[in-house]
C-alpha cells in the first residue's frame, strides 16, 4: 500500500512522541523518575507508563490485536499492583504513589514496543479506514482518524506534564 498524507502526518505525531519520551528518561534515576512534587502528583515514571499504556489500549482494538502489555510479557516485567488491564485512567493519588520502577530501560522498552504496533497500524490503514466509524456515542462520530489524533493529542499533553516534573526536579 503506498503512504497516504494522513499515514505522514499520523506516523509524524507519534514519531514525536516516541522521540520525545527517551529523553524525558535520560540522566534520571529510579528515584528521579518516581518523585512527585506533592502527594496528590502523578510521577514521571507513572506519567510515561500512561501514555504507553493509554496508546496501546487503544491501537490494539483499532489493529485487532491483543494489547502489548499483555501479550509480550510487560505485565510480569513491571510487576506492578494493578490489575493486569489498568492503565491510570482513574486511579487515586495512592494507587499512583504505589507505581514502582527499579529499571528505567522499562518505560522506554514499552513505549518502543507499542510504538511499533502504532506504527504498523498507521502503515495499514486506507483512507476508507481512517473514515470508518468506531463509535457512535459522541456527536459527531468518532472515526478511525479521529481516535487516533486524540491519541496523539492525550500522548503530546502528558508528554509535556512529563517534562515539566523533570524541570521541577532541578528545584527540589
Amino acid at each position: 500500500m503506498s503512504e497516504t498524507w494522513p499515514q505522514r502526518l499520523l506516523a509524524d505525531g507519534f514519531g514525536r512522541i516516541a522521540e520525545t519520551l527517551p529523553t524525558i528518561v535520560d540522566g534520571l534515576s529510579v528515584d528521579d523518575l518516581l518523585w512527585r512534587p506533592y502527594d496528590e502528583a502523578n510521577s514521571i515514571a507513572w506519567i510515561l507508563w500512561h501514555i504507553a499504556r493509554m496508546e496501546d489500549a487503544q491501537i490494539a482494538p483499532l489493529a485487532g490485536t491483543d494489547e502489548v502489555w499483555a501479550r509480550d510479557g510487560w505485565v510480569e516485567r513491571f510487576g506492578l499492583p494493578y490489575r493486569p488491564r489498568a492503565m491510570g485512567y482513574g486511579q487515586s493519588a495512592a494507587e499512583v504513589g504505589a507505581f514502582r520502577l527499579e529499571d528505567p530501560t522499562l518505560l522506554t522498552g514499552y513505549y518502543e514496543a507499542v510504538h511499533a504496533a502504532t506504527i504498523e497500524l498507521v502503515d495499514s490503514l486506507s483512507e476508507e479506514d481512517l473514515a470508518r466509524v468506531i463509535d457512535e456515542r459522541w456527536d459527531p462520530p468518532v472515526t478511525t482518524a479521529v481516535r487516533l489524533v486524540s491519541v496523539v493529542d492525550d500522548a503530546a499533553q502528558h508528554i509535556g506534564q512529563a517534562a515539566y516534573v523533570k524541570g521541577l526536579l532541578g528545584l527540589r
